[in-house]
């Protein structure tokens, strides 16, 4: 339990490093003041980009088990929807819409309509970090890897 707590905790500081570089690069713009009628104009800057939300880092794992608890990460990807989707998910810019539909829980996933066997292999996928400036930590299991593939691509990693 330790070992997970501290690899997440590493994902989750690699992702905030991340966010917070990605947010550093475009320097705000100074407020307007008054000028002198015979001093040049001074160039006009283009605002920089803003998102309406707050960043979004996220960390997800995979345990083989009905639960988070029953052993270990198999797999952990980052996940940040900040600025623009990005991390180490196979497809972020997916993964970002999908959560963006399910407004940033893993329970209000939809499943695609994908036909899987009826095999009990338990898996079960954690969603830990910040959406839109809201603390998520949650879980959601699944009978096989299947069905958590036919719940998109959020899960498919």
């Amino acid at each position: 339990m330790k070992s997970r707590i501290t690899a997440v905790a590493g994902a989750l500081t690699l992702v905030a490093i991340t966010a917070a570089a990605a947010g550093a690069a475009a320097p705000e713009q100074a407020p307007a003041t008054a000028r002198s009628l015979h001093a040049p104009a001074a160039p006009a800057q283009a605002p920089a980009a803003r998102s309406l939300y707050a960043p979004s880092a996220l960390v997800l794992t995979l345990n083989d088990g009905p639960s988070a608890k029953a052993s270990a990460p198999d797999r952990a990807v980052t996940l940040s929807c900040a600025y623009a989707p990005g991390g180490t998910h196979p497809r972020p810019a997916a993964a970002c819409d999908a959560l963006q539909e399910a407004d940033g829980r893993l329970s209000r996933l939809h499943d695609t309509g994908t036909s899987c066997t009826l095999d009990l292999r338990p898996v079960t996928v954690t969603l830990q970090g910040v959406w839109q400036g809201r603390r998520v930590d949650e879980a959601r299991s699944f009978s096989n890897d299947c069905v958590r593939g036919a719940f998109g691509p959020l899960t498919t990693f």
